[in-house]
């Protein structure tokens, strides 16, 4: 197990890829704090029957109070903080629309969770990283930043920014041992998300390797970034889309 005796936080957990990456990182020995605004208790009960240890808090990333409860609560029951995972965001709801019809509201609203959200995640555990003197923060970005994906740009433009406040915060926080790196996935398939045939045809036509893209081709980069093998890594941003972007 390449993450025996560390405890991982999970933001936006509780369902589809968030809760992939939670039972990866339970299954590679991690205790993991299920964070999101959604009932995280079947992710918890799925990791306990395999074997893991796993808890749910209810955590809207947009509110200090909530961030900073979620990474006291994290000390509190597994006595420490080595990763955090920046998954929490709004992507499912967003209705695809020019630039010009997005509301103020609407993309504050994206703003807050996506951009704010990962920023007050990484202050609250911060603390304890550097007591530490370890730690890795692993932020969720997207291939459309890369794409420049049209009808998307309140979404797109808050995954950018992780990709600027990933090398920022590398730089800020290497001197405590603490590790800063993205993951920017292609569009991922799975239960509950179908996106339109003509956005999957078009992914498809652009990737290199010709099929859809899911939950599990995120995961072995997720446990390298999570694990010690990276420790010498940081201020990256590592596309998992099948080759469909370079850079």
């Amino acid at each position: 197990m390449r993450l025996g005796g560390r405890v991982a936080i999970v933001t936006g957990g509780a369902r589809h890829i968030g809760a992939a990456y939670c039972r990866k990182l339970a299954a590679e020995g991690a205790a993991v704090v299920i964070a999101d605004v959604l009932d995280g208790e079947g992710v918890v009960k799925e990791i306990a029957a395999a074997g893991g240890k796993a808890i749910a808090l209810k955590v809207d990333v947009s509110r200090e109070e909530d961030t900073e409860r979620m990474a006291a609560e994290a000390v509190q029951v597994f006595g420490r903080i080595d990763i955090l995972v920046n998954n929490a965001a709004i992507f499912l709801n967003i209705q695809r629309h020019p630039f010009y019809e997005i509301s103020a509201e609407e993309w504050d609203r994206v703003s807050a969770v996506n951009i704010k959200g990962p920023f007050l995640c990484a202050k609250a555990v911060f603390p304890q990283m550097k007591q530490q003197r370890s730690g890795k923060i692993i932020n969720i970005s997207s291939s459309t930043v890369f794409a420049g994906t049209p009808l998307f740009l309140h979404y797109v433009a808050s995954k950018a920014a992780l990709v600027g406040m990933t090398r920022s915060l590398a730089r800020e926080v290497g001197e405590f041992g603490i590790c800063v790196n993205a993951i920017a996935p292609g569009l991922v398939q799975h239960e509950g998300q179908n996106a339109p045939k003509e956005f999957t045809d078009f992914q498809l036509k652009a990737r290199s390797i010709k099929r859809l893209q899911t939950p599990e081709d995120l995961l072995g980069v997720l446990v390298y970034l999570a694990s010690s093998d990276s420790d010498f890594v940081t201020g990256q941003t590592l596309l998992v889309d099948g080759g469909s972007v370079f850079y």
